[in-house]
């Protein structure tokens, strides 16, 4: 579980609570404005990407809380294990051992290399695979991202509506308060959705896309490399420049 997630968003909610103070949460309720902002921008959403996508906004959003980083350090001590095996007893005896791995795609390179592909085979097959990825990925970030956008124009929709209703109003003073929250509350949701909420977890998704494509380059690496035969003292050196430099030393450590 991501605890800077967590505390982000709850932190960015309790401070703009904590800043309303006075005023009470009650002066900052409205559902017209609610409705033009969160209604209007799922609709322009809608337009913008098939249901399908739409639909799974909260699984998408899930993963920057609940997604399990990968380790590119245990990942090189996991190559490290089958390379020595695989020199004493050769790669097939690698078979039983990749059944344990949760890695479903470091399995399946193991696998290829372990059916005797040739190494050029099994690098194509696995960066179709990483390209792949990498498109579902950006469009989950581009969906939030597309979210973030819409919200703060269709705030700016509902000010231009409250300020049409206030100036038709003029004659009325009691009329002019709540066409006045309208205008200047569909503002401040638009804000809060957008810089709170779908920009924030977009940035957070592309991180993490970032980081597992890291990883799974590295596996490639370390799966040409079993495949090759190389020695473990090889695959240990060449799969440690994934390592930013610090991590390195405590690896050799």
């Amino acid at each position: 579980m991501d605890i800077a997630t967590i505390l982000g968003v709850v932190g960015s909610f309790v401070l703009v609570v904590l800043a309303i103070g006075p005023s009470g949460l009650g002066a900052f309720i409205n559902v017209p404005s609610l409705i033009i902002v969160v209604g209007g921008t799922m609709g322009a959403t809608m337009i913008n990407y098939p249901l399908k996508e739409i639909l799974g906004i909260v699984g998408v959003a899930m993963k920057t809380v609940f997604a399990k980083e990968a380790s590119a350090k245990d990942t090189i001590a996991k190559f490290m294990d089958f390379a020595q095996k695989a020199r004493r007893e050769g790669i097939l005896s690698l078979e039983g051992d990749i059944k344990e791995l949760e890695d479903e795609f470091m399995k399946k390179g193991i696998q290829l290399a372990i059916d005797g592909l040739e190494p050029n085979a099994i690098r194509e097959i696995m960066e179709t695979e990483i390209n792949y990825t990498m498109n579902r990925h950006k469009l989950g970030a581009d969906l939030f991202t597309t979210i973030g956008t819409f919200a703060p124009a269709l705030g700016m929709v509902g000010t231009l509506i409250g300020l049409v209703q206030m100036l038709q109003s003029m004659e009325d003073p009691s009329s002019i308060g709540p066409a006045m929250a309208v205008a200047l509350l569909t503002t401040f949701y638009g804000a809060i959705l957008a810089n709170i909420i779908c920009m924030p977890v977009a940035g957070k998704l592309k991180m993490r896309s970032s980081q597992e494509m890291e990883v799974r380059e590295l596996v490639v690496e370390g799966v040409l490399s079993l495949s090759s035969g190389e020695n473990p003292r090889i695959v240990e050196q060449k799969l440690a420049c994934f390592l930013p430099p610090k991590q390195r030393e405590l690896a050799e450590d």
